[in-house]
C-alpha cells in the first residue's frame, strides 16, 4: 500500500506524521519511506538515520551551436517556461534557471543547431532502520525545478523497492508540480492540517488537488486544540471525507522532534489502526 502524508500549508506537521506512521508501521512490516520535500529533506534528522549518497540527478538543458543557428527564433517560440530569450538577428540567449528539461529547443531547431547538454539538479540518498527504509532527495542551490527530482527519486524508490508491505511518501508544503509528483500513484493521502485560517485555505486547495487527481483522502487535524475546529470540519464535511485522528499540542512532540527520536504519541499510534491487515 502507497501512502502518501500531505497538506498544503507548511508546518502543519506532515514529517511529524509521516515519520511517526512510518516507523510505527515498521514494527511489524516492511516499510520505505520517501521523504519528496526535496527543497528541505528532513525526515532523515527527525529518525537519526545517517544517508548513504546513492546518485546524482542530472536535467537536460540546451546547447547550442552558434555557427548553425539560422537566427530563426523558433527555439524560443516553443519554449513555454521562457527559458529562451530571442531578439530579431541575433542569437537566442538562454537561462538555465527556468528550463525544465523538455527538449522542445533541441526537437524543434531547424537547423540542428541544440544538442542535449545537462546540468546537476540534486543528489538521492538512502538509508536504514531496522524494517524502514529511507530514500531521501536533495536539490542542489539555485536549482528551481524540484518537480524533476521529485519524479526521478520516485524512480528511484520504485527501482530498489523489493516485496514489502508499507510505502509512505512525505511530500513538502504547496500544492505545486513537485507535490503532484509526489501524490501521482498511490492508495491513499493523508492530509495533515490544523485548525487555523490558513489551514483551512490549503486544506481546500490540497483537497481539490486530490480529487482532481482521483486519489482517496483522509484528514489528520494537528495542534487540535489551538485554534477552531470548525474551521476544518466544514472543509471536511464540503468534500464529504474524514477526520482520522486529531493530535493536540504537546511539547512531548516537540521535545523528540528537535532531539531526532521518533515521536511516540497515543494519538499518532491510534492512526496505526487504519492500517492494520
Amino acid at each position: 500500500m502507497k501512502i502518501v502524508v500531505t497538506g498544503g500549508k507548511g508546518g502543519t506537521g506532515k514529517s511529524t506524521v509521516a515519520t511517526a506512521l512510518a516507523i510505527g508501521l515498521a514494527k511489524e512490516n516492511k516499510v520505505m519511506l520517501v521523504d519528496c520535500d526535496v527543497d528541505c529533506p528532513n525526515d532523515h534528522i527527525l529518525l537519526s538515520i545517517k544517508r548513504k549518497k546513492e546518485r546524482d540527478v542530472f536535467q537536460t538543458i540546451p546547447e547550442f551551436d552558434f555557427d548553425k543557428c539560422m537566427k530563426c527564433g523558433k527555439c524560443s517560440e516553443v519554449c513555454k517556461s521562457n527559458a529562451i530569450v530571442f531578439v530579431k538577428g541575433k542569437h537566442p540567449i538562454f537561462n538555465d534557471c527556468p528550463c525544465n528539461g523538455c527538449k522542445a529547443c533541441i526537437i524543434s531547431c531547424p537547423s540542428k543547431a541544440i544538442k542535449a547538454g545537462k546540468k546537476k539538479a540534486g543528489e538521492i540518498y538512502s538509508g536504514k532502520m531496522n524494517n524502514l527504509k529511507l530514500i531521501s532527495a536533495q536539490i542542489i542551490p539555485n536549482y528551481a525545478m524540484s518537480a524533476l527530482l521529485v519524479k526521478k527519486e520516485r524512480e528511484y524508490a520504485k527501482k530498489s523497492w523489493q516485496k514489502g508491505d508499507f510505502v509512505v511518501i512525505d511530500t513538502s508544503a504547496g500544492t505545486h508540480c513537485n507535490v503532484v509528483e509526489a501524490v501521482m500513484d498511490v492508495d491513499l493521502a493523508l492530509v495533515v492540517t490544523e485548525p487555523t485560517p490558513l489551514g483551512e485555505h490549503d486544506l481546500g486547495v490540497i483537497l481539490k488537488l486530490l480529487k482532481k487527481l482521483g486519489i482517496p483522502a483522509k484528514v489528520i487535524l494537528n495542534k487540535s486544540d489551538l485554534g477552531d475546529k470548525k474551521l476544518i470540519q466544514k472543509i471536511v464535511k464540503k468534500y464529504r471525507i474524514k477526520i482520522i485522528a486529531e493530535i493536540p499540542y504537546d511539547k512531548r512532540i516537540l521535545e523528540a522532534y528537535y532531539q531526532g527520536r521518533p515521536i511516540e504519541n497515543i494519538n499518532i499510534k491510534n492512526i496505526l489502526k487504519h492500517f492494520k491487515k
